[in-house]
This record gives C-alpha cells, sequence and structure tokens, in this order.
C-alpha cells in the first residue's frame, strides 16, 4: 500500500507517493486561486498517480498551514490561502477523494518528519524550531505530538525574547533583513540569504542584525528546553541549510547557561535533516500516527 503524501503552501501545492519507506512520483503545481479549483487540482492528481503507482494508494495526507484541528478536520487561524480555512476540509476532500484524509500543520509536519525518521528518530522527545518569515515549531513526546488545548503547542514564534519583542520578530531572517534595510535607508529590500552574504563584506550593521539572530534562537532553545528538557532540539527552514549556522547558536547557548548556572542540562541541537521534503514526509508521519489512535 502507498500514502499520497501533499503539502499545501502559498505559491505550490507539493505532491508524491510514499511507498517502501521513500517517496516516489514527486511533482508540484501551482496554488489554486478557489478551493473549487484545488479540489479539482487535488482530484486529479490522485487519478494519475493512482495510474502509475506499483501498489494501491490506502490514504492522502495533507500538511497546510494555520492551526489544525486534526480531529475536527478543520484549519483555524490564517494563512496566504485565506480559503482552506473554517471549512470542512478534510469532510469534503474525503468525499471527493473517496479516500481517508489526514491533515496537520506544516511545521508540525516538519517536526514529525525529524521525530520519526530524521535527526531526532533515536529520541524519545524532541522540539522542533522551523525557521521562515516566522518560527513555527513542534513538541513531540514519547512519539506523540504535543499540541496543547488551543492547538498553540509549538507555537515558538509567540514567545517574548527580548526588549517585548516575539522570537519571530527577532530570530527570522525575513525580519532582520528588513530591519537591515531601514537602518541603511535602503529603497529595494533584501533576502535573509543577503543579509548573510553581507555580514561576509564586514558591515557591522550586517554583522549585529545576524549575531542578534543567533541570540535570540539560542533564548528560544533555552526557554523551550527548560520547560519540555526534550533529547534533541531539531532547527529546521530555509536558514538551516547554513553551515555557519549551528556553532554561532551553540555558543550563545553554552553563554545562556553559563551566566544562569544551567550548564547541568545538556542541551543537543541538530540541523534538521530533511529540507524541501520536509513537510511531505512529515505528513506520512502524522498519517501513522493518527492510524496508531485510532
Amino acid at each position: 500500500m502507498s500514502i499520497l503524501a501533499i503539502d499545501i503552501g502559498g505559491t505550490s501545492i507539493k505532491y508524491a507517493l510514499w511507498a517502501a519507506e521513500a517517496l516516489t512520483e514527486k511533482g508540484s503545481f501551482v496554488t489554486p486561486v478557489t478551493w473549487e479549483q484545488m479540489k479539482m487540482d487535488l482530484k486529479a492528481t490522485l487519478h494519475n498517480l493512482t495510474s502509475c503507482s506499483q501498489t494501491p494508494i490506502e490514504a492522502v495526507s495533507i500538511s497546510v498551514p494555520g492551526a489544525v484541528d486534526s480531529d475536527q478536520g478543520i484549519i483555524g487561524g490564517y494563512s496566504a490561502i485565506p480559503y482552506i480555512h473554517k471549512i470542512h476540509f478534510v469532510a469534503e476532500l474525503e468525499e471527493l477523494l473517496e479516500k481517508p484524509v489526514f491533515v496537520e500543520n506544516d511545521a508540525n509536519c516538519a517536526g514529525l518528519a525529524e521525530a520519526f525518521y530524521g535527526a531526532a528518530k533515536d529520541a524519545k522527545s524532541s522540539v522542533s524550531f522551523i525557521i521562515g518569515s516566522g518560527i513555527g515549531g513542534a513538541v513531540v513526546l514519547e512519539r506523540k505530538l504535543v499540541k496543547g488545548h488551543n492547538l498553540f503547542g509549538g507555537e515558538f514564534g509567540y514567545m517574548l525574547a527580548e526588549n517585548g519583542q516575539t522570537l519571530s520578530e527577532l530570530a527570522s531572517p525575513v525580519h532582520a533583513a528588513k530591519r537591515y534595510c531601514e537602518q541603511k535607508g535602503l529603497v529595494s529590500g533584501i533576502t535573509g540569504r543577503e543579509l548573510f552574504d553581507i555580514t561576509d563584506t564586514g558591515d557591522q550593521l550586517a554583522q549585529q542584525e545576524v549575531q542578534q539572530l543567533f541570540r535570540a534562537l539560542a533564548i528560544g532553545i533555552y526557554n523551550v528546553c527548560l520547560v519540555i528538557d526534550p533529547e534533541v532540539v531539531c532547527i529546521g527552514g530555509g536558514i538551516s541549510m547554513r553551515k555557519d549556522l549551528l556553532a554561532p547558536v551553540k555558543a550563545q547557548l553554552c553563554l545562556l547557561q553559563q551566566h544562569h548556572h544551567s550548564e547541568d542540562q545538556r542541551i543537543t541541537v541538530k540541523i534538521c535533516q530533511f529540507q524541501q521534503d520536509a513537510n511531505l514526509i512529515g505528513a506520512v508521519a502524522n498519517y501513522h500516527l493518527r492510524k496508531e489512535q485510532v
């Protein structure tokens, strides 16, 4: 049997079949502008993959932005795809696709991918910080996803870090690049990647912004670890592809522990193993997790 894994994003929708512990038949299409069009595109994708799959497709598991009530099959919150929110998302797709449908938040999926198959697969507990335009996250304890009473479990980006600012504001490369442009008086913006590149030229302001990012991320990790005490902390998102990320974050973390006398707590920080496929693999992990709970 195989699983159709889908990752719904603001600009594109990725899909793949999961069979024999691997993703196959990977593809993508532009995110439709309406819910009706999305349903038709998903139905066509399932039909096309059914014809080429060597094993029957058992279910469809989906990664989405927003606050996901997995039991009700409804996506709360908001995102760049407004029409998927506050509708009977799962019920409508199950009727259309004639398959069991499972859905989970994208950051939670990324965390599940690491907990079940990646950097934290040998750990009983892990947390993941997924860094993009904001900071998402996931908490997995005893190989179960912890979402909390209000579905805010793992929403590390809302955490207050320094000077009343949130972790998303201080540790996101997007926000750091924006602050740099404002202070420099630049009319055209730059990306987070470009900000890091500018630090290599010796630009002190760029270096300050990047160092602040490292410190803020370390503060977030420090706070979460004092509450949850996980075996492994995973850092994911586009920034995690940088080879110069882990060492300065660990250094800032050590300084925090020394200053607050918490050196006895061993904090293991790793880079997420999966990048572009994280949400697809996490959707598969969510499928298996939900099946175990039935």
